[in-house]
């Protein structure tokens, strides 16, 4: 089938190219959520977004389990604070602990009950094919990771605030979620509102500069 390219003029090309990256450098992670709830309709699109996303042999190995239910949330939460105590206590190295130390994070998570929505992604190892045996599926984590950039741009572009969130391990989310062992956790991202009067560290507002990211020869 042919190409659905629109070929734009040079100066519009440059308006979008740079309009879009001052609305992308005003995203920033954020651990303060609001409840107030978000439609259903708009988690929807921005998984289709994702699901537009470049991936090995178009097998598209990715799974988006979300989550709004309280009580589901409430498992994910204790599960991953679980995971999280034994993290800060006893797993991260010092070096870690103080790369972390000016976000003032620790292992209590209540966003992942505030925010209105989760969102457990997975990256799908391997599929039934038509004759009922397995195959694998190929570059599922990188083929994931560029959906979940997708994902996180949808969101913003939306009016919406995320968390990426990684836990470590996370193997919990494939009970709690229902998936199958041929799924892999891969990121926990939370979804909402930002709450009234929230902030974010300054130094996370600090990008590297084009010069220090690139490289032209």
């Amino acid at each position: 089938m042919p190409l659905d390219f629109r070929a734009l003029s040079e100066p519009e090309m440059r308006a979008r190219a740079l309009a879009f990256f001052e609305e992308m450098n005003r995203r920033r992670t954020v651990r303060e959520f609001s409840p107030r709830p978000v439609p259903r309709d708009l988690i929807e699109t921005a998984l289709r977004t994702a699901g537009t996303a470049p991936n090995g042999a178009n097998l598209q190995p990715w799974h988006f389990a979300v989550i709004g239910d309280p009580a589901v949330k409430r498992r994910i939460r204790e599960a991953a604070e679980a995971e999280e105590r034994e993290f800060y206590r006893h797993k991260a190295p010092q070096a870690w602990l103080d790369a972390l130390a000016p976000l003032g994070t620790d292992e209590h998570k209540p966003f992942l009950e505030t925010a209105p929505w989760l969102i457990a992604i997975f990256a799908v190892n391997s599929f039934a094919a038509p004759d009922g045996s397995r195959q694998q599926t190929y570059y599922a984590k990188e083929s994931t990771g560029i959906a979940c950039g997708f994902l996180i741009a949808a969101l913003h572009q939306a009016g919406l605030a995320t968390l990426t969130h990684t836990p470590s391990p996370m193997n919990f989310l494939n009970e709690i979620c229902g998936r199958p062992a041929h799924e892999k956790p891969f990121l926990l991202l939370v979804v909402g509102y930002p709450a009234g009067g929230a902030q974010v560290p300054v130094f996370a507002t600090r990008k590297k500069p084009l010069s220090e990211i690139s490289s032209w020869r």
